[in-house]
């Protein structure tokens, strides 16, 4: 039987460590903060110097001015649209193809889990063009088919529920499912889903922002206004030569928002699937 190894830290390195976890904290949560603080902020706030965090004369005219400047509610419309399509359709395709890449044995599966992984290193600029024209031949410009076509396959999800279907879910239990008349299929439903939904939760906050930072993507494929998501509609609050920082920040807290509410619904999964595929049964 494995044993955990527990590392014991004595004082200066426990403080060491704590100073480290804090500076990285600080350096990762100091953006965010600073972007809700700019959100409400005056314009003569914004750009003052000495820089202040906490808004001297706060104010919700930089939201209000989201009503008006563009058609915000659309923007977020598409990209929860795109990010939910995304989401669902590489959550199925990564867990049937984990299943079959883990529990399944037949000619070729080496080989063509290699070449699977070959794709994961390569960029989307990389085959952007010719995905592009494809998308032309297909008449899917400015439609969300068009938008959503390179985000419902992802070489790393098909990996990560390889990984943890394979070391998470006994063989043995399977086999004692299609030895009592189970289908293939039956065993995939009820057992190998229920069992990954850590993995699951894990792999849905990863499709889900990566859908919904998209940005160069739907630059291409989408020509009409109507169509854009969230990250090209923070484009109208810039120009050729300034930024409207104000406005730009509580677009940037609105489209933050459904990425922090999924992290904070998920986390616990989140944290349990990332944890599991190092775990070997």
């Amino acid at each position: 039987m494995e044993q955990t190894r527990v590392l014991q830290l004595g004082l200066p390195g426990r403080i060491i460590t704590w100073t480290i976890l804090i500076l990285l904290s600080v350096i990762m949560v100091l953006p965010f903060l600073w972007m809700i603080s700019t959100s409400f902020k005056p314009p003569t706030e914004v750009i003052a110097w000495p820089p202040n965090m906490i808004p001297h004369n706060p104010t919700l005219e930089n939201y209000a001015k989201l009503r008006t400047a563009a058609p915000f509610v659309r923007f977020f419309a598409n990209s929860i649209i795109m990010s939910t399509i995304s989401t669902i359709g590489i959550v199925l395709t990564s867990t049937l193809a984990g299943y079959i890449f883990s529990k399944y044995r037949f000619p070729g599966r080496n080989l063509l889990f290699g070449i699977i992984l070959l794709t994961a290193m390569v960029p989307l600029e990389v085959y952007i063009l010719p995905l592009f024209m494809t998308m032309v031949d297909l008449k899917w410009l400015n439609t969300y088919q068009g938008m959503v076509a390179p985000y419902v396959i992802m070489s790393f999800g098909i990996f990560f529920m390889r990984q943890n279907i394979g070391h998470g879910i006994p063989d043995e239990l399977l086999e004692a499912a299609r030895m009592d008349g189970a289908s293939d299929w039956r065993v995939f439903s009820t057992m190998v889903l229920p069992l990954s939904k850590s993995a699951i939760g894990a792999l849905a906050i990863l499709a889900f922002q990566q859908a919904w930072a998209a940005f160069i993507w739907p630059l291409l494929v989408t020509r009409k206004v109507e169509m854009y998501n969230m990250e090209l509609g923070l484009g109208f609050f810039q120009n050729a030569f300034t930024v409207d920082f104000g406005p730009i920040s509580a677009a940037s807290v609105f489209a933050f928002m459904p990425v922090l509410l999924v992290y904070f619904i998920f986390r616990k999964q989140i944290q349990r699937g990332v944890t599991l595929g190092a775990v070997k049964g």
